[in-house]
């Protein structure tokens, strides 16, 4: 097991932002999180062997689009929607994990862990940033029999108050409800969800997907002051990507959101990548370049941080865009959810089925921490 510390919040933070593939919450957000979190107590990061085989865990998370004007979340939105998921599951909840990477949901978890004592476990939903709840859910939408219980808290005060809500239902069915819920209290609200066994996670997250985001955030900081050649070395190295173009980056289609979505397309160079809160894809006029679950990345070279869809502004920014091909790190169940991928299809009008990689199995390719 291992105490989490500020330096660990502020490395979560810059590799979590690479991670979250243009969306993953917000920079300043995180680092909030991360700063309470490690200084009202020291939250506990453990691997799946760390902790008891009987443990229940339950995702921590938040939803919505993250350039939404209203949204408002407060740390304390994070721990009620535990708590009172704990009271409304009738299981023992021993332990929290993430249903993604990114600026602030690598973070998902410590606050509640300093808190309430729960255990951070060290795996994900999904080891990149994702737009949809079945994307993270663990392939729980498709197991026979499984009742989710989701809970909601928090919104925009001044505009909705404070908006608590408990639903329980089929998995995709309850997601779309919550998504529906984050629209109407500004944009964005805390959730946790879907208790579950531990071995049900050990088939099916992402694991060592934590420590991975520690690490390249660690190694970013060490490079920044090195220029942006070594940056961008520095992530290609830790995430095993490609450099498929750079330059500066342009404006294809402006950002709209809708639905609880931020929409739009980037271009680099000779490609295009659209982004459904998260990049998606990279196409180019000869075909399909890389395609979710692949981490596509878009690393400011100026910053050495990842550019959120929301920072983009009129573009202009000198960027790299890398991309880790799917099986090259941690693997879960929901990244390769057909479900999940049918849903994007549907929202964005482009295939992601099709591309999918027969072979890729959930709960492989797991990292190992850094010495």
């Amino acid at each position: 097991m291992r105490e989490l510390t500020p330096l660990d919040a502020s490395n979560a933070v810059l590799g979590g932002g690479v991670l979250a593939c243009g969306g993953g919450g917000w920079k300043h957000h995180g680092e909030l999180m991360g700063g309470l979190a490690t200084s009202l107590e020291r939250p506990v990061l453990a691997s799946l062997e760390e902790v008891p085989a009987d443990t229940w865990v339950a995702t921590v998370t938040a939803i919505g689009a993250p350039a939404a004007r209203d949204w408002e979340i407060r740390p304390a939105d994070y721990v009620h929607a535990l708590q009172e998921l704990i009271r409304a599951a009738d299981v023992p909840i021993g332990a929290v994990m993430t249903a993604q990477n990114g600026y602030s949901t690598t973070l998902n978890g410590w606050i509640q862990s300093a808190m309430l004592g729960v255990t951070v476990l060290d795996t994900a939903g999904d080891v990149r940033a994702h737009p949809t709840g079945k994307l993270g859910g663990l392939g729980l939408g498709e197991r026979p029999g499984y009742e989710s219980i989701q809970v909601v808290s928090g919104g925009n005060r001044a505009l909705h108050g404070h908006f608590v809500s408990v639903n329980r239902g089929n998995l995709n069915t309850v997601d779309d409800v919550l998504r529906d819920i984050s629209v109407r209290v500004g944009g964005f609200i805390a959730s946790a969800r879907n208790p579950v066994e531990l071995d049900w996670v050990k088939a099916n997250g992402a694991h060592g997907s934590i420590s991975l985001a520690l690490d390249l955030g660690s190694d970013l900081a060490a490079a920044r002051h090195d220029g942006p050649d070594p940056l961008v070395a520095a992530a290609q190295a830790r995430l095993q990507a490609d450099l498929i173009d750079e330059g500066p980056l342009r404006i294809e289609k402006r950002t709209r959101t809708l639905g609880g979505w931020d929409r739009g397309t980037f271009r680099i160079g000779e490609h295009t990548v659209p982004y459904l809160n998260e990049y998606m894809a990279v196409e180019h006029a000869s075909g399909r370049v890389a395609t979710y679950p692949d981490t596509i990345v878009i690393l400011d070279k100026s910053t050495g941080e990842g550019l959120a869809v929301k920072d983009a502004g009129k573009g202009g920014q000198d960027v790299a865009l890398l991309v880790s091909r799917a099986g090259r790190l941690p693997v879960s169940s929901s990244s390769i959810d057909r479900a999940g991928l049918a849903e994007c299809e549907t929202i964005m009008g482009i295939d992601f089925l099709s591309y999918l990689d027969a072979d890729l199995r959930p709960g492989t390719a797991a990292y190992t921490p850094a010495s």
